[in-house]
Parts: structure tokens; C-alpha cells; sequence
């Protein structure tokens, strides 16, 4: 290994590695002998402890880190890095800030959501209580259906009683109980942004994140991973975390850059899509990145768009996505957000007592 060759040649002893990352000599040797992964930020001490350039061990690691995963899978593995670093270059290559063109009946079909969002900001304000029952009737689907596509199991009545009664449901865990009661604060912090139009950029999307994950993984809860991941089932394989920052960063320009130029429709499907394929966190993306595809709609006069969570429309989610993902192809993504988004427009509309 890199580390333990520069140790040797520069003839540092392992106890004074040690104790520069405040571990027992023992723990260093496992490292030193690559029988122990230290993490990124050991890393970042022992490459200015022992001078060697950072990008230089940070690469050797996540080799080893790559081959660990694909020696498993030896028949794909050519396969997957072609797809892994074609993504990859999508993300950040000089085509991430390109104009993105529709198809006529897209086109067609959002200025008629246009028109549906036209005719729900002319009828409000409602009047207090039926502002509230709609509400709490959306918040409350909202919050089921977002978290139902993550495996939480209770279900939209049990879900109605934890967050607006407050009550514990028997036999659940504390976790599914607190995804719920999260998500629900979460709702209500993107429409106090929206309200005091606050600008979205990297702070208040961490924070989005830190309500999703309170007390559920407080350690990680705002925070972008410092450790590769693997979704189950999924054929995207997310960038390894020394290229989050810089994709982070890149994220919010292509936000800030089109925001105005793009249909809001549009620009929430691609910060939806962009966020759960970089895949910052540790976990709770796709959630983070429903509430940020709402938090842009709701700041353009929309409604919320409730993607459902049964298992013919979570697999219609999912492979919208990696259509976009392993092939680049949006088209099916859009889709699926304009048709939830008009959903959405057309129940609002009829609650309030409006025909679309």
C-alpha cells in the first residue's frame, strides 16, 4: 500500500501514525496493511503527515474500494465502470449546463398545466378551515406515499393519527414513527420558505436533509456522506464521495442558471433526478429530493406532486429514473412529474370547489 511504503522510506514509526489519527498502534498496522479502510478524513491527516499528494492516496483507495465491490461480479464488472463513468461524465462534464429541449407534446401538455395553475392561484385565498382540512389532507398523502416508496409500512390512516393526532401506533417502530413525523416537519419548513421566499441553495438543502433524518441519524443528518454507497436493485452506481462537493457545487449553478429559462415542472424533475442520482447523504435521498422537487413548484404556484407508492407506480418511478441515469434519457422522468403535477392541480382545483 501507498502509506506504508512512504512510512517505510521516510522511516516514520507507526505509533507516531497512530497517534496523529488518536488510534491504538494496532488499529494503525491494519491500516498501514490494508486489512483496515481508514475513512476520509484519516486519510486527509496522513497525507499531510507524511507529504504525500492527497488525490494521489485518495485514488489508490478508491480502487481498492471499487475492486472490492466488483470482484464479486466479474462477468459485469467491464460493464458497470462503462456505465458508472459515463454517468459520471454526465453529471459533470461540459454538457451539465446545456439547454434542455422537449418534445412537442410535452410542451403542449405544460402549458396546459400552465392554465390549471393559472386557475388555482385566481381562486384563492380559501377561507381558514378549508384551507386547513386541505391540508391536512395533502400533507398527510404526501407524507404517506413519500415514505411508503422507502419501505415505511404504516398506512394512511395509521399515518393521519401519527402526525395529526399524535398517537403511537402499536407494533411499529420508532423509526417508521419518526420518518413520519419528520417528513411532515419537513413539509411545513419548504412552505415557510416559500412563504418568505428564501432563496434554495446548499444550506437550506441540508437542512431539509437534517429534518428528514432527526433522531433517526443525527450523526449524519444534514451532513454529505463521506462513504461510497450502493442502492439495492438499481443498476446507477452513485460517484464516490471525494466528487460530491464538486457536483454539489455544480448542482446549485445549474439551478441558479435555469431557473429562470426552464418550465418549473421541468426544472423540479431535474433537481429531483440530479439529487437523487448524485446521491449526497448517507440515506434518506430520494425523500430530500421529493420535498426539493416540491419545495420549486410550490415557489412557481404549483401544487404539490404526491408520487405514489404501490408497487406498479414506485417500479414506473424507479425505472423513470434509471432510464435517466444508465441511458440519459429524461423523457419518461418528465413524464411521470407533469402527470403527477397536473394530478395534483386537478384534485386542488376540485376540493376547492373549481372545475378544471
Amino acid at each position: 500500500m501507498l502509506l506504508e511504503k512512504i512510512r517505510i522510506e521516510k522511516n516514520i514509526k507507526i505509533k507516531d501514525l497512530a497517534a496523529k489519527l488518536n488510534i491504538d498502534s494496532s488499529l494503525m498496522s491494519r491500516i498501514l496493511s490494508n486489512k483496515r479502510k481508514p475513512s476520509i478524513a484519516q486519510l486527509k491527516i496522513l497525507s499531510e503527515f507524511l507529504e504525500i499528494d492527497f488525490k494521489e492516496i485518495l485514488k489508490e483507495y478508491l480502487a481498492d474500494e471499487i475492486l472490492g465491490v466488483l470482484k464479486e461480479y466479474p462477468t459485469i464488472a467491464k460493464d458497470v465502470l462503462i456505465v458508472a463513468e459515463e454517468r459520471i461524465h454526465y453529471l459533470s462534464g461540459k454538457d451539465r449546463f446545456k439547454t434542455i429541449s422537449l418534445s412537442k407534446q410535452l410542451t403542449s401538455r405544460l402549458k396546459n398545466l400552465n392554465e390549471l395553475s393559472k386557475k388555482w392561484k385566481n381562486i384563492k385565498p380559501l377561507n381558514e378551515i378549508q384551507l386547513r382540512k386541505m391540508e391536512e389532507y395533502f400533507f398527510t398523502s404526501y407524507t404517506y406515499e413519500s415514505n411508503r416508496i422507502e419501505g415505511n409500512t404504516l398506512t394512511l390512516q395509521e399515518t393521519h393519527l401519527v402526525i395529526n393526532e399524535g398517537i403511537t401506533i402499536g407494533g411499529k417502530s420508532m423509526r417508521e414513527h419518526l420518518e413520519l413525523v419528520n417528513h411532515k416537519e419537513a413539509i411545513e419548513f419548504i412552505l415557510d420558505l416559500v412563504q418568505n421566499k428564501i432563496p434554495f441553495n446548499a444550506f437550506r438543502l441540508k437542512q431539509i436533509h437534517q429534518i428528514i433524518l432527526k433522531g433517526v441519524d443525527d450523526r449524519n443528518a444534514g451532513v454529505y456522506r463521506n462513504l461510497p454507497v450502493r442502492i439495492s436493485g438499481s443498476s446507477h452506481v452513485p460517484p464516490e464521495p471525494y466528487l460530491i462537493e464538486k457536483m454539489m457545487e455544480d448542482y446549485f449553478i445549474f439551478y441558479e442558471t435555469q431557473k429562470e429559462i426552464l418550465h418549473p415542472v421541468i426544472l423540479a424533475a431535474e433537481m429531483h433526478e440530479r439529487l437523487v442520482t448524485i446521491h449526497p447523504f448517507i440515506d434518506g435521498n430520494g425523500r430530500t429530493s421529493r420535498l426539493v422537487m416540491n419545495l420549486i413548484l410550490l415557489k412557481s404556484g404549483f401544487t404539490i406532486a404526491n408520487l405514489k407508492g404501490n408497487f406498479n407506480d414506485r417500479m414506473r418511478y424507479y425505472k423513470a429514473l434509471e432510464q435517466v441515469q444508465v441511458n440519459h434519457e429524461s423523457d419518461l422522468f418528465y413524464e411521470l412529474i407533469t402527470e403527477h403535477a397536473e394530478s395534483s392541480l386537478k384534485e386542488h382545483l376540485h376540493l376547492a370547489g373549481s372545475e378544471s
